[in-house]
């Protein structure tokens, strides 16, 4: 009997295909990353004002030791603008912001609501030479193009506390892409 012989046949070479499909990946992540932004917006505090009020409201009691209460709570109106760097437009949710007192308490509020501004002005009538447009809630930006309004924000403290604060930081919380926050410069 002969002996049995098995060909075999030559095995492929997977180099050339895997290096084509390489390339191709890294090209494809190369045309990625330079034509998609790295950043969805870009927010810059253009102007900001301040308004510090001192309240007393007088009471009539006549106790030992009951006083006058005395509020004093500091508007601040930031103009704030937003460059969306997206090819998609953007849509704001939500402004708020932080202030850090030298004291290193943390106070967080949420910017007044359009409905709110023509009360306030009647109530402090200084505030309406330093207001602007404003910044409203549900404003669509589209791409490449920006958004700047006035944003009023109210904090329980006092011009001193302004002046010398640690920090104050604006957060613009964005529908589908999270929150940005820009610090608001000392003058």
């Amino acid at each position: 009997m002969a002996d049995p012989t098995f060909s075999q046949s030559e095995r492929p070479n997977f180099l050339v295909p895997a290096l084509i499909v390489t390339v191709i990946v890294a090209i494809a992540f190369a045309l990625i990353y330079f034509f998609t932004p790295h950043r969805i917006a870009d927010l810059t505090v253009t102007h900001t004002a301040i308004l510090p009020t001192h309240t007393v409201f007088k009471t009539e009691s006549k106790l030992v030791g009951h006083q006058d209460q005395i509020q004093d709570v500091l508007y601040v109106l930031a103009t704030v603008r937003v460059d969306d760097k997206l090819r998609l437009p953007i849509f704001i949710n939500d402004i708020t912001a932080t202030l850090t007192a030298p004291d290193d308490s943390v106070t967080t509020t949420s910017a007044v609501e359009k409905n709110d501004l023509a009360n306030l002005y009647v109530t402090f009538p200084a505030l309406k030479p330093l207001a602007g447009t404003p910044l409203l809630r549900e404003t669509a930006i589209q791409p490449g193009d920006h958004a700047e309004g006035m944003v009023l924000l109210q904090f329980p403290a006092t011009e001193a506390d302004w002046n010398q604060r640690k920090s104050a930081t604006i957060t613009i919380d964005f529908y589908h892409q999270g929150p940005f926050t820009v610090t608001i410069p000392k003058p």
